[in-house]
């Protein structure tokens, strides 16, 4: 639940979210009294894209390398999805309201065709939809505190498997519950499970360092 603005203080914004970065959280509008329409009037203005936690606006960052790698999981993830008529994916664009006061913006979704009635993609610009997987390509910036918090709600609001990619170690964690946990890395292979049965990927594919040429 959302603390009165007049109460919000850098403490709570440290237990929220660890030693985050003071220049990822806005301070106008002022932590507490931000709303969703906050987050898009911004994404517009700035073209910067923030996540709304209990009334805290924190911006999304991520770098170039960790962008590589999240593009990389859209494509495959979406030609995969698309040859075997599974759902939707998304990239750090698609913004999601897990719950009325909580939207949040992972770096790819999935969405399975049982959660889109009519196969129909909402028409709001912040659907209220839960995604089946959600992948967060964890960036220097984020801290363990706002990670963690972030599993937590993906759980409480109906996720069925979350990825956290850390391109620093070359490794994956796997979360198909908040307890539940697997540590991939070295020549392991990240699969779907039951949300995407049958999809593979051998990390050294996805962590594979490009030649220029391939960036162009």
């Amino acid at each position: 639940m959302a603390l009165p603005t007049s109460e919000w203080t850098v403490a709570d914004l440290l237990a929220q979210f660890g030693p985050i970065p003071a220049a990822r959280v806005r301070h106008d509008p002022p932590p507490g009294a931000a709303r969703e329409q906050d987050v898009l009037d911004i994404e517009r203005r700035e073209n910067r894209l923030y996540e709304l936690i209990d009334g805290v606006l924190v911006e999304k960052v991520m770098g170039y390398y960790e962008s590589y790698i999240a593009a990389l999981i859209v494509r495959l993830l979406g030609n995969f999805a698309a040859e075997h008529d599974l759902g939707v994916v998304a990239g750090a664009d698609g913004i999601l309201k897990l719950s009325p006061d909580q939207v949040r913006v992972p770096d790819v979704s999935f969405v399975a065709w049982q959660r889109l009635p009519g196969r129909e993609l909402p028409a709001e610009p912040i659907p209220l939809l839960v995604p089946d997987l959600a992948v967060e390509v964890i960036s220097k910036g984020n801290t363990a505190e706002e990670m963690n918090r972030k599993l937590d709600e993906y759980f409480r609001a109906g996720v069925r498997l979350v990825w956290y990619v850390y391109p620093a170690t070359r490794s994956v964690q796997v979360y198909s519950s908040l307890r539940d946990v697997r540590e991939l890395a070295d020549d392991a292979v990240l699969d779907g499970g039951d949300v995407l049965p049958g999809f593979q990927l051998p990390l050294p594919q996805l962590f594979a360092a490009p030649r220029q040429n391939d960036l162009m």
